[in-house]
């Protein structure tokens, strides 16, 4: 497949009302400032956007909202994260309908999978959809990893095109590269290691803090790419203490209240994810209000 994703995607929050239904118009708005201020594409439904917290009927109207707003400006990438290898399908097959662009595949979710499973869940998928797939490898988060070896049976699968590499691992960008040459776009999953993932040839670079900062992100990229490392490391060391929020366990919590005191979003989470309090809330609300405090002026790098 000729597939070109490369850039800065952010996988973006899912916007609710104060009684927890789905806001579809917030989540319009909220994507389309992104892409205003330069993102590369879209993830939705992913981790970030609480896909398992969804009915089918609302994912796929968030599917619609999005896709609508996107117009075409950007790829759009829907995550898929089923319980069931065939729900997992089915979902896959809807996307396809929809005319998203392409697809980021999680392991089944609540069962651990060995990676024979992943594998053949990966697979399966791939064979019964005919989106590009990217595979989303997170063994801290979900409990498995696609080795390289693994990655060499999914090579077999033409339209298993790309993967988000997570194991927080840099080693691992490395070594698919090495190999497979350019059979895979990579891109790099844990953003604060994305800088270090980047300068070893990752495409691309799938954050969750983008959502509050998608211009600091975006400058880093395009600096990194233009092998202009050390005016990245001047950005990357300023948003560095945000950016480890991604590594925890409430890190759609903190995503989302960051996305709210920048006036980006709400920070309402569906449960049995529960508002940040006390010390960890303090703590967000201090690291945001530092970024601001000290917020580099990006006209100083000339980026177009």
């Amino acid at each position: 497949m000729n597939v070109n994703w490369q850039g800065v995607y952010p996988a973006v929050t899912t916007q609710y009302h104060d009684d927890m239904s789905v806001n579809l118009e917030a989540t319009q708005h909220m994507v389309d400032s992104l892409i205003k201020e330069g993102v590369d594409g879209i993830i939705v439904l992913g981790t970030v956007g609480e896909n398992c917290s969804h009915t089918q009927e609302e994912k796929k109207a968030i599917l619609i909202a999005v896709k609508e707003v996107v117009a075409g400006r950007v790829p759009l990438i829907s995550g898929v994260a089923e319980t069931t290898t065939q729900f997992a399908i089915d979902y896959s097959k809807m996307c396809e309908q929809l005319g998203i662009d392409g697809l980021m595949v999680l392991p089944g979710m609540v069962y651990r999978s060995t990676e024979a499973e992943a594998i053949a869940h990966y697979q399966q998928i791939a064979r019964q959809c005919g989106l590009p797939i990217m595979i989303y490898n997170n063994p801290v988060t979900y409990g498995v990893d696609v080795s390289i070896d693994g990655m060499r049976i999914l090579a077999e699968e033409p339209n298993i095109v790309a993967v988000k590499e997570a194991t927080e691992d840099t080693r691992r960008v490395s070594e698919l590269f090495a190999a497979f040459g350019d059979r895979f776009i990579v891109f790099g999953g844990v953003d604060d290691i994305a800088l270090e993932s980047l300068m070893l040839g990752c495409t691309g670079w799938i954050s969750g803090l983008t959502n509050v900062f998608p211009q600091e992100s975006v400058a880093i990229y395009k600096l990194a790419r233009e092998g202009r490392f050390q005016e990245a490391l001047e950005i990357w060391r300023w948003f560095l203490p945000l950016l480890r929020l991604d590594t925890i366990p409430t890190l759609v919590q903190c995503i989302k209240f960051c996305e709210q005191l920048a006036g980006r979003g709400s920070e309402v989470t569906r449960a049995p994810r529960m508002p940040l309090v006390g010390s960890e809330r303090e703590r967000v609300e201090q690291l945001y209000n530092q970024a601001m405090a000290t917020r580099i002026d990006l006209a100083k790098f000339n980026l177009d």
